[in-house]
């Protein structure tokens, strides 16, 4: 089976090297980059399936390759794994602005990364599965991109309509494109965990979701990883993407106390 290829953009060597050791410990196949611009190039030349990016390197930051990532329309839907000792809440709020997945502060534990980057690629497989085999194409070994994971929650769920498109409140899902088509603003082309979030979301018009519920049943993280503030920074990273009036959500809507909901459809 092909393990999944995952590159480690990464100034520090030594840190670099333990988690080249830790990966290939997981079956992963690994490839070290040691600066922004060696990063792009790796993965210009070959597409990995997950890019785990430092913050703070000379020249190109880790801000300036994701953005580069997410301009790029080769690597637009590579996830994006910032691991980092830059741990402000307003350095997290820039990663996911400029596009990450997931912020991992430094030091870490080997085992929760593991757990992230496992969390990660599951749902990349889910989204090519559930899209079909190909997205922006890259072809996704389904089935085969993750040795040994352990069983989805959501391995037999399927989309709420056999169609590609999913449509709520005026908004349509693209589930083959991964862009939403909003009333006010068009076609709009959604990140990775973006489109996980508001797939998840439009699936379920009606329920209302905790972060902590959102974290275990989109990102997949048990009780004890992630963060709400994660789920908080997206949420509004994806209310200023897709909303008329981000401050005023009408679409995405906060329901105090318990989380957020998109409303079912409204009947005559």
């Amino acid at each position: 089976m092909e393990p999944a290829n995952i590159l480690v953009i990464e100034d520090d060597t030594i840190v670099a090297r333990t988690i080249e050791r830790c990966l290939r410990g997981e079956e992963f196949r690994v490839t070290v980059a040691n600066s922004g611009i060696e990063g792009l190039k790796a993965a210009r030349r070959h597409v990995p399936d997950l890019v785990i990016l430092d913050v703070i390197m000379p020249g190109m930051d880790g801000y300036a390759v994701c953005k580069e990532m997410r301009n790029d329309p080769l690597l637009a839907d590579v996830p994006i794994l910032f691991l980092t000792a830059k741990v402000k809440d307003e350095d997290r709020i820039a990663g996911f602005r400029a596009g990450a997945d997931d912020y991992l502060g430094k030091p870490f534990n080997l085992d929760e990364l593991i757990l992230r980057v496992r969390a990660i690629l599951k749902r990349t497989r889910y989204r090519a599965k559930s899209g079909g085999e190909e997205t922006s194409g890259r072809s996704f070994p389904l089935g085969q991109l993750i040795p040994g994971i352990f069983q989805s929650k959501r391995s037999e769920e399927k989309p709420a309509e056999s169609s590609r498109l999913i449509s709520l409140r005026g908004y349509t899902l693209d589930t083959q494109t991964f862009e939403v088509i909003t009333p006010h603003a068009g076609r709009i082309r959604l990140t990775p965990v973006q489109y996980d979030l508001l797939y998840h979301l439009m699936t379920h018009p009606g329920e209302i979701f905790s972060p902590q519920r959102l974290l275990d049943e989109v990102w997949d993280y048990p009780s004890d990883a992630g963060s709400p503030d994660l789920v908080r920074v997206h949420i509004k990273n994806l209310r200023e993407r897709i909303e008329r009036d981000p401050k005023n959500p009408a679409f995405i809507e906060t329901v105090p106390g318990y989380g957020y909901t998109i409303r079912k459809e409204e009947t005559a």
